[in-house]
């Protein structure tokens, strides 16, 4: 028997955490942090419910914050294990942790500064030179790799699809004809990427741990690409400039891509395109040098000598300088900044200047989760905190659904759909109330499959 422990991604989408103890071992499914409401990131701050210490290894599905964020305090805190994830999400992980730190200690300092925090002083979640303790346990795999924790017991990666090296986690028990096998989805990608490949086929699933983030939606049939031109030729005919949030990995390197390719089909102006994160830059070269990850069509256009993540007028913006620079910008421009949410970084300058004005555009290419800056402007509030102030909207908001990296319920049923047999049990994480139920009960209704959406801190016992 086993038992699995739902620490994060229960009842919400972020705080990715699952405890599977097994064959006298503690595994770790993902090390996420909480984001969104206050009541979920003060979960951040709440002692660990499993001494770290007692953790064997760490399994990362892949690099978003929501499921590896809190590994440098994980780590602070007596974790000396191995942390497994494929070649690019320990690449990436560089990156983020990296940068996660350094918005730790830098958020810190400025509420130290401006006293607009309750706690004196006020301190970072963890500090760069946590970051830079958990980046020395990472042992890396490649994709199909098989690693044995004992004679009977391995585990692999298999690419899911979501970002560059997002990966499920199949773990399988070997016993003659009589193995079993529990699957984590991490996040499953929307088929048909522009870069990354469609996610793995599994098979001979005994349990399953799938997310819904989408579990209640469909994307938009019309073309991302088409819907990306429309915003931005209608942002030129305004006058303003375009404010696009995103994620530095992944979003806006498929976002710099649609953009390089509406401009080549002639279908946009060529504008200056201000990248505006640091991270973004260095994400971008990893996804240059990362081939084997991508997909077939991606590797023909470089073959082609095309600089695929390279619009025309594109300027990569590294300092604070850099960013401040921006500012000069009253139309006919695009700016691209971090976080994809709303939730911190250089993007909060850039809206607080843009709002106001009716003639710009704000254009969210991702999932806006409850609690966010980004969920309040998608939903049309009047207007948003930033810094400590109220700033009114006046600028256009738009949204396209096409960008997400998450797969919808038809994409996930449709993956279902081709499973041998039915798992003996389907657990729904990783997505709000509304979309994990609704996805459970299409499950159920289409499939007769066991279903349940387990609850933050529920154990279930396991026959693996």
């Amino acid at each position: 028997m086993a038992r699995l422990t739902f620490l994060g991604a229960a009842g919400t989408v972020t705080g990715s955490r699952y405890l599977l103890d097994i064959r006298g071992k503690k595994l770790l499914i993902d090390c996420g942090m909480f984001q969104g409401p206050k009541e979920n990131r003060l979960k951040n701050w709440d002692p660990f419910p499993v001494p770290p210490e007692e953790i064997d290894r760490v399994f990362l599905t892949h690099a978003h914050i929501d499921h590896t964020g809190y590994l440098p305090r994980f780590c602070r805190k007596g974790f000396t294990g191995k942390i497994h994830s494929t070649d690019a999400t320990h690449e990436l992980c560089q990156i983020l942790l990296r940068d996660s730190a350094h918005l730790q200690e830098e958020d810190a300092y400025w509420a130290n500064k401006k006293g607009f925090s309750k706690h004196k002083p006020a301190l970072p979640l963890f500090t760069l030179a946590d970051a830079e303790q958990a980046l020395k346990y990472f042992s890396p795999l490649h994709y199909g790799e098989e690693l044995y924790l004992d004679e009977d017991f391995r585990v692999k990666f298999k690419d899911a699809g979501h970002i560059l090296g997002s990966s499920l986690v199949d773990m399988k028990i070997l016993n003659g004809n009589d193995s079993k096998k529990i699957v984590f989805s991490g996040d499953l990608g929307q088929p048909g990427n522009a870069i990354l490949r469609d996610m793995t086929q599994v098979y001979n699933v005994d349990y399953l741990v799938v997310e819904s983030t989408y579990g209640d939606r469909l994307h938009d049939d019309l073309s991302t690409a088409d819907e990306l031109a429309r915003v931005i030729n209608e942002s030129v005919k305004k006058g303003g400039v375009l404010l696009i949030p995103s994620f530095a990995v992944e979003r806006t390197q498929v976002v710099l891509y649609y953009i390089r390719k509406l401009e080549e089909e002639g279908k946009i102006p060529i504008l200056p395109v201000l990248a505006d994160s640091p991270m973004a830059i260095e994400a971008t070269e990893v996804f240059e040098k990362r081939l084997a990850d991508q997909n077939l069509r991606t590797r023909m256009l470089k073959l082609e000598g095309k600089k695929i993540f390279y619009p025309e007028k594109l300027q990569f913006c590294r300092s604070r300088e850099d960013s401040k620079a921006i500012n000069k910008y009253k139309d006919g421009a695009i700016i691209i900044s971090a976080s994809g949410m709303a939730t911190g970084g250089r993007i909060l300058h850039h809206l607080a200047l843009r709002l106001p004005e009716a003639k710009n555009t704000v254009l969210f290419v991702g999932y806006q989760a409850m609690g966010t800056r980004g969920r309040l402007l998608v939903e049309g509030r009047p207007d948003v905190k930033i810094h400590g102030q109220q700033i009114p909207v006046k600028a256009s908001i738009e949204s396209i659904a096409g960008f997400s990296g998450h797969a919808d319920y038809h994409a996930i049923q449709a993956w279902l759909m081709a499973f041998n047999r039915p798992p003996k049990k389907t657990f729904i994480v990783h997505g709000e109330p509304e979309a994990s139920a609704s996805l459970a009960e299409k499950i159920r209704s289409r499939f007769g499959w066991d279903v349940e959406i387990p609850q933050l801190g529920e154990v279930k016992e396991l026959d693996l």
